[in-house]
């Protein structure tokens, strides 16, 4: 069935991480996204076995050599049919391509031109290189992950790369899209991954000098400092996550924990008191620590505790609730994180696997109106692969 970005077309100028996860997410909803890759990349002869390539799955693939006039020139012929152009190079890359927003907006006045950088297009960091680690560093949310004695612990890649990322560019093309429906004028859309990133920290900002101490990592609500919601080790050293931070949530907590009538957790109107905290925490610790993970799955799951058992991507697969829903999905054998989110009527269809560089070029220049001759001279002139 077609998704809800089914007619949209899309040109991805291949690059890594945020961009690709960004162009998956569009593609995933049903928008036609055509990646351009470098000719460089093209390897004839390569085998047809899994493509593991997951944020690359979903769109064709075209390459060519963007430092060619004769490229240039066909990539701007595609740009006329696009409805939305994403890059992300540094601030003025696309620019010295001669494939830069101006450009592109001159022969397409509706374009969408959506731009994926870790600093933004302009200030004093804007041309220096950087990745996921420095962009959350800097934008007030490295600081507040970790422990009292590990210092400041990397979130994997999933704040600044695809959170503050990839899915704010996302969510900011499909914006501009809309208002370009309406206004029928393109615009250029500047997602930094400095902004998003702030940006996911808004509630923490409402929170900050009241409920929220910015100043002692893991000594507030959400950070792992509250003994009612963390992270807790089992017998097996396998952990479960607590999250009982509403009174219900905990009385029941305390009920399966068998510390309904302890006398530590005897006053439930403290229980957001701080200097509580740190004697209840070391009891839980204590407490969990004395069963396994599969026997207090036994006892606290299914239940309004908000009770999950920490699972390796291997376990989240095979768990039930996530099997139920289909949540991860096989694409020419590569387990992976089906679309998200879902639809009630314009489900889309499963993704196909990623493309090879310049997999796809000729048809796509043909599909995308180009005439035989000028593809032919094209492939000629090495200007695509």
């Amino acid at each position: 069935m077609a998704g809800p970005l089914t007619g949209v077309r899309v040109i991805e100028v291949a690059g890594i991480g945020p961009g690709p996860f960004c162009a998956m997410m569009l593609a995933d909803m049903g928008a036609e996204v055509i990646r351009v890759d470098r000719t460089q990349n093209v390897r004839p002869g390569r085998g047809s076995g899994p493509r593991a390539d997951v944020l690359g799955r979903g769109r064709r693939n075209v390459a060519f050599d963007l430092k060619n006039p004769e490229a240039v020139g066909a990539f701007l012929a595609l740009v006329e049919s696009a409805d939305a152009v994403i890059e992300g190079f540094r601030p003025g890359v696309m620019e010295r391509l001669g494939i830069g927003p101006d450009v592109c907006l001159a022969r397409n006045p509706k374009l969408v031109f959506g731009r994926m950088t870790g600093w933004g297009q302009e200030g004093p960091y804007a041309l220096t290189a950087g990745h996921d680690i420095n962009y959350i560093a800097l934008a007030g949310v490295l600081a507040h992950i970790g422990t009292k004695d590990s210092g400041p612990v990397p979130p994997l890649n999933l704040v600044g790369d695809f959170g503050g990322g990839g899915m704010f560019l996302a969510y900011g093309v499909v914006c501009a899209l809309f208002e370009a429906s309406r206004s029928g004028q393109g615009q250029v859309v500047d997602a930094a991954m400095v902004d998003g990133a702030a940006l996911l920290m808004g509630a923490l900002w409402g929170m900050r000098g009241t409920a929220w101490n910015e100043n002692a990592r893991a000594s507030n609500m959400l950070d792992g400092g509250a003994p009612f919601y963390d992270a807790y080790e089992c017998k097996d050293g396998k952990h479960v996550s607590i999250g009982s931070i509403e009174p219900q949530f905990y009385e029941l907590l305390l009920q399966k924990a068998g510390l309904a009538d302890d006398s530590d957790f005897a006053d439930r109107s403290n229980q957001m008191d701080k200097a509580t905290w740190p004697a209840r925490k070391e009891r839980l610790t204590a407490l969990f620590r004395a069963r396994t993970r599969a026997e207090w799955c036994e006892i606290m799951e299914h239940t309004d505790i908000c009770f999950a058992p920490v699972l390796t991507m291997g376990e989240a697969a095979e768990h039930p609730h996530n099997q139920a829903r289909g949540t991860f999905v096989d694409i020419a054998g590569t387990l992976q994180p089906g679309p998200a989110p879902r639809f009630s009527r314009s489900t889309p269809d499963l993704p196909g696997p990623a493309a090879r560089a310049g997999e796809h070029s000729r048809e796509v220049l043909r599909d995308w109106g180009l005439p035989g001759d000028r593809i032919d001279a094209l492939f000629a002139s090495g200007a695509v692969k």
